[in-house]
């Protein structure tokens, strides 16, 4: 366990490692308790460093021996790492280590999963290997030689010799340690080829456990349009001769991009139509292509430091977004990347743990692998896109490939080859990775003459060491709507770089209605005097699809507030509103699916936070309940129709238009339980014959509290399947009444299939419990305890999980005063424990301090 008095490491300080690495051989001889790892480094000193002292990373090594030009030497040896003077001309450094995977449950660096050898080294993972400068910015080839009686014995790069209990892997292309994986275990490969669009061959292979071999078709398949679709749009060609994938049980993360070989949470990459449902297929589609287009945007090109790694992950989320965008539909992706926006980005942006994209300064990297970071950092890319132009971003992107390729990088770097093809100054713009906060965009309008003029101020809040905030560069894509309905003014993107900047236009016979901020075109909030009827107008007239959307969740927000404010009953213009919505067979079902989905209860909560209302959460949950009655009391006549129109045929296909019908049924079947009291749901579930089908029902069930058997079935049915187990964990507790919220997740942790170590099973039961508003911050507060309760078990074995969850308490302060000072004394109960994790140590102290 790492000392958990925290170290501030800051940007600023960056300086070179004093020496770089040639070339990196590695030999490991395998055992579960006593696995040695033989290192031979070929170094030499660093012309752009001014610090030459000789220090490499290590954690929880056993140093058997080390040799420098053959020469034995005794180096120091500290928690951190080893230190030693080293020749001031080229060297070749050598040790042996023992490490045992088979006790290290943190899952970093070298560790075994259900028998299985497997590595996880991005952050800093690589120093729990064997000594080594573990660090982004030193990059260097690598050939590795993997010893052990397993079928299969994979690293990084392309396979050399082979032979009996050995196999040798070299890879020629210079990579940071973060991005060296090993596997060894008995696992069947899924094969497959893809010929590059310059003709060479490249072997690929999903390797998994004996009896998930029937679930690795869909995976493959992504895999090819991802290498396709990055081709054909970035110019961008796969460079190894194989590409392999490797499925694992116990992993942090949802997969990693090592190079040629990615390891991935087995949930992100096995699917069947039996046990995955539509969401699931899409999530894997989008994740396979994510980690394989950092083969150039992380892996080829990688980031200087880990201030950088929004360098690496905001472009590969915003191209893995672009791809999902073309293969699927782009309003449902664009729709949906913003409610997740909102519901992650946005709470963190505006709480304790806020910070800008790139960070200046932080304690635990891993504790910063965060949604500011990856969907903020894409939706910087998708401005910057707006901003300069289609054709711009193709050559700035061409110049960033052709001149950094090989490099380690800065987003100084990056805005530099913007800068250079378009000639624009960037200085503001980059005023988004260096500062944190959400900008609120308030609007006013005024129309005299013929003239419309919309005028903008933006300011942005303070955030935990950032209490001024200077204006930004906001693309705002605007258009004109006629009394008629009809658009007038087509889409424009106004460039706004100042605190208040005005925009009009001239000749207008009436006054317009304003679409605004279409597409979301910049991650902002928008502050505008608008009512009901307005909205209502947008709705049924906007030709952007998601202002369309965002029209509709505007009235939601407006009627579940006054609901809850002034105990008002459901607006008759929402509810009409959404009775349109739902009868427009011109909108495709999947749209219209999340048109008819309700503002987040955490949503709420932030809204009345901000206009200094103290949020009640049960008063929150009863007002979205109520609201849902009288969704399907209003619809009751349309439902059926619209229930019967969307069923699917035919065999199951997880691709656009049958999945959107299958979400727009199940979300009409939501409805309609509230009236049938479950009737229609229970036929669903009993003739089911795919996961969408049979989940969606037993969550309609649950939700009307007449889903015991069903349960109990979904059990005997599914307990061979941990995937699915985890769906039935996290299903209990997502549809539990506030009141019984934290008791059926305390009794699901007791039972014999829960397995606290296994970071799937954790998240879908503990996980749940958090995102349950009402359940969590039941006035009991028997939630916090239990999450406490769990998160103190779990520190010492996974600090890197038990930290992420902490984020559940990052809104302490918004609540009531007895949740505060209950929420508070389980912080505090936490931060007691001896020998609390960095990781831990860091997230909770920053939540307690804000």
């Amino acid at each position: 366990m790492r000392d958990a008095a925290p170290q501030t490491i800051y940007l600023k300080d960056y300086t070179p490692f004093g020496y770089t690495a040639q070339s990196v051989h590695l030999r490991f001889k395998l055992a579960p308790k006593a696995t040695r790892v033989i290192s031979r480094i070929a170094f030499a000193p660093n012309p752009d460093a001014t610090d030459k002292s000789f220090f490499l990373h290590g954690e929880q090594l056993d140093l058997k021996w080390a040799k420098i030009n053959g020469e034995a030497i005794t180096p120091q040896i500290s928690e951190e790492g080893l230190s030693c003077d080293a020749p001031d001309e080229p060297f070749i450094f050598e040790a042996e280590v023992e490490i045992s995977p088979e006790t290290n449950t943190a899952l970093e660096g070298l560790y075994m999963s259900g028998g299985m050898y497997c590595t996880q080294c991005e952050a800093e993972g690589f120093r729990k290997i064997t000594y080594y400068p573990d660090r982004p910015d030193v990059m260097s080839t690598f050939t590795v030689r993997v010893e052990g009686p397993h079928p299969v014995l994979l690293s990084n790069g392309n396979p050399g010799d082979s032979g009996d209990g050995f196999a040798e892997w070299h890879d020629p292309w210079p990579k940071p340690a973060y991005l060296f994986a090993l596997v060894a275990g008995d696992l069947v490969a899924h094969p497959d080829r893809f010929t590059t669009m310059s003709g060479k061959d490249v072997d690929l292979n999903i390797y998994v456990r004996a009896g998930d071999e029937d679930k690795c078709a869909f995976g493959m398949e992504a895999l090819k349009k991802s290498m396709i679709w990055d081709e054909k749009v970035y110019g961008r060609e796969y460079d190894l001769d194989i590409f392999n994938i490797v499925a694992v049980d116990d992993f942090n993360m949802g997969a990693m991009e090592n190079k040629g070989l990615n390891v991935f949470n087995s949930s992100c990459v096995l699917a069947s139509p039996e046990t995955s449902t539509d969401s699931n297929f899409e999530r894997i589609e989008a994740i396979i292509a994510h980690e394989y287009f950092h083969n150039w945007t992380g892996n080829r090109i990688t980031c200087r430091d880990w201030f950088q790694l929004c360098l690496k992950e905001g472009l590969t989320v915003y191209r893995d977004s672009q791809f999902t965008s073309d293969l699927r539909s782009a309003p449902v992706k664009r729709i949906s990347d913003v409610i997740d926006l909102r519901g992650r980005q946005f709470a963190e942006d505006g709480g304790p743990l806020a910070h800008p994209v790139r960070p200046g300064s932080f304690v635990e990297i891993n504790n910063f692998y965060t949604a500011t970071v990856y969907e903020k950092g894409a939706e910087v890319i998708g401005m910057l896109k707006t901003l300069v132009g289609d054709e711009a971003y193709a050559k700035a992107l061409d110049l960033y490939f052709d001149r950094h390729d090989g490099q380690a990088c800065t987003i100084e770097d990056w805005l530099q080859v913007f800068e250079e093809v378009t000639g624009r100054n960037l200085k503001r713009f980059k005023r988004w990775y260096t500062s944190a906060g959400t900008p609120r965009l308030h609007v006013k309008e005024s129309y005299k003459n013929g003239r419309y003029k919309l005028t903008f101020r933006q300011e942005t809040p303070p955030t935990p060491g950032q209490p001024q905030k200077k204006p930004r560069v906001i693309p705002i894509a605007v258009g004109l709507l006629g009394v008629d309905g009809k658009e007038i003014v087509a889409t424009q993107v106004l460039e706004m770089s100042k605190r208040q900047q005005s925009f009009k236009w001239e000749g207008l016979s009436t006054k317009p209605t304003p679409s605004i901020l279409r597409g979301f075109s910049a991650p902002v909030i928008l502050e505008r005097d608008t009512d009901d009827a307005q909205r209502a107008f947008l709705l049924a007239h906007d030709t952007d699809p998601f202002n369309r959307w965002e029209a509709g969740r505007e009235l939601a927000k407006s009627t579940l507030l006054a609901m809850i404010e002034t105990g008002a009953a459901p607006s008759a213009g929402y509810l009409d509103g959404m009775l349109a919505v739902l009868r427009d067979d011109t909108l495709d079902p999947a749209t219209r699916a999340l048109m008819l989905g309700l503002p987040s209860q955490s949503d709420l909560t932030q809204i009345l936070a901000d206009k200094g209302v103290t949020p009640d959460p049960q008063a929150i949950y009863d007002a979205v309940q109520t609201l849902k009655l009288a969704m399907a009391q209003h619809m009751q006549d349309t439902l059926p129709r619209i229930y019967a129109a969307c069923q699917v045929t035919g065999p199951y296909s997880p691709e656009a238009e049958p999945a959107g019908k299958r979400a727009l049924a199940n979300a009409v079947l939501a409805l309609g339980s509230r009236l049938d009291g479950g009737k229609a749901a229970q036929e669903q579930y009993d003739s089911a014959d795919n996961m969408t089908q049979q989940l969606s029902a037993l969550a309609c069930l649950l939700q009307e509290n007449v889903g015991d058997a069903a349960l109990a079935k979904f059990y005997q049915q599914w307990k061979h399947d941990r995937l699915v187990m985890d769906k039935w964990f996290g299903l209990q507790v997502s549809y539990a009444a506030p009141e019984d919220t934290a008791k059926v997740a305390e009794t699901l942790t007791q039972h014999a299939d829960f397995d606290h170590k296994n970071p799937n099973r954790f998240r879908a039961t503990l996980g749940a419990l958090a995102m349950h508003h009402a359940g969590f911050h039941h006035i009991s507060g028997k939630g916090y305890t239990l999450l406490a309760d769990w998160l103190i078990t779990l520190d010492p074995l996974n600090p890197q999980t038990t930290a992420r969850m902490c984020s559940a308490f990052q809104t302490w302060k918004r609540y009531d005063a007895g949740r505060q000072t209950m929420m508070k004394a389980e912080i505090e109960r936490i931060l007691a424990q001896p020998r609390l994790s960095r990781d831990t140590t860091e997230m909770l102290t920053r939540i307690l301090a804000a």
